[in-house]
């Protein structure tokens, strides 16, 4: 499984307005305290986004070992993969480098000048993604 970002990144990306389309693949964490740590994944099969004019509910088919048949997308906290992380990045997106022991996201943001654009360190590439999103998001919102 490829490296994801961390629950505290993902919940400022949440904060600061990032808004999740559940698709099959996605991964999220409950935040209501019952499994915290445990890592969800939907999929057509086990867990599916379902739409209900009340909102979209995460339903858990075959699941009753753990008793649990749906939970609110509200309850929900998205860990985006690394791929979706840079295609939400988009156009301020220049490069990904090897930096040691960990990776570098150069991006130009808006305020930045092209000639000394951001660069967001991390230890693992979805993580420094995160950071850039973060950065142009709020940016993007003051």
């Amino acid at each position: 499984m490829a490296a994801m970002i961390s629950v505290k990144l993902a919940g400022a990306l949440k904060a600061a307005g990032l808004v999740w389309h559940p698709a099959s693949g996605d991964r999220f964490t409950l935040t209501t305290g019952a499994f915290d740590g445990e890592v969800f994944a939907l999929s057509d099969m086990v867990v599916e986004a379902q739409e209900f004019p009340s909102g979209t509910v995460l339903g858990f088919n075959g699941t009753t070992e753990w008793a649990l048949d749906s939970a609110q997308l509200t309850d929900a906290l998205w860990l985006p993969r690394e791929d979706q992380l840079r295609e939400l990045l988009g156009a301020p997106f220049r490069t990904l480098e090897r930096q040691g022991d960990g990776y570098r996201v150069t991006a130009v943001l808006p305020g930045d000048d092209g000639e000394a654009p951001s660069r967001f360190e991390a230890e693992v590439p979805a993580e420094a993604y995160g950071a850039a999103l973060l950065a142009l998001i709020r940016r993007a919102t003051d």
